[in-house]
């Protein structure tokens, strides 16, 4: 649990990058003890999340613009491959789901509530990852697409953005529903791409 309402604070900038993360405080706030938020924070340093610098103490993991082109590199090099196994192995179950995440990320997109938003992008690219019936590979895409989250809260400042990202996930889903793998291939690129650009703007 401390781990997951860290990381959730991390990734929505409430603890923003370079900020001290002091345990002592962090219990007080989420009424924990110190023991699991010290071993939540150990969790976090492995995900990259935050660090340890010297004479300072564990500080959220400063925003780095070399960092994130290296996140959206290895994420163009996985995640099209990983969306043919969806597009290949998908069930119809897996399908719904998606598209379920998509109605609900549209009316997110609507409200402008960028945190829904973020969370619903999450649980869309678990989704599909989860699809391709491969748990390593799996495992690889969710540590990928999270340290990517916070950059949301960066990048999504542009409403017609917002409108982007909802049609380039509902071309994802359409090819993967066709099972055209060479289809969700290039949208997932496309989607992958469009991030990137949307990041150099304001990084």
């Amino acid at each position: 649990m401390a781990y997951r309402l860290i990381k959730h604070r991390i990734i929505t900038c409430v603890f923003k990058p370079g900020d001290y993360l002091n345990e002592a405080y962090i219990s007080t706030v989420l009424g924990l003890g110190r023991t699991p938020v010290h071993q939540a924070i150990d969790r976090l340093m492995l995900d990259g999340m935050v660090e340890v610098v010297p004479r300072k103490g564990v500080i959220v993991r400063p925003v780095s613009f070399d960092e994130v082109m290296q996140i959206i590199d290895t994420r163009l090099h996985v995640e099209p491959w990983g969306v043919r196994l969806t597009a290949e192995r998908a069930v119809e179950k897996d399908i719904l789901a998606m598209e379920d995440i998509l109605v609900r990320a549209e009316r997110a997109t609507a409200a402008r509530d960028i945190e829904q938003m973020m969370l619903l992008d999450r649980e869309f690219h678990m989704a599909l990852a989860r699809a391709t019936r491969n748990d390593v590979l799996a495992e690889i895409l969710r540590k990928l697409h999270e340290r990517s989250l916070r950059f949301w809260f960066i990048s999504l400042v542009d409403a017609g953005h917002h409108g982007e990202v909802q049609s380039e996930h509902q071309a994802v889903v359409q090819a993967i529903r066709g099972r055209d793998l060479n289809a969700a291939e290039s949208a997932m690129r496309s989607h992958i791409e469009s991030f990137r650009k949307s990041i150099a703007r304001y990084l």
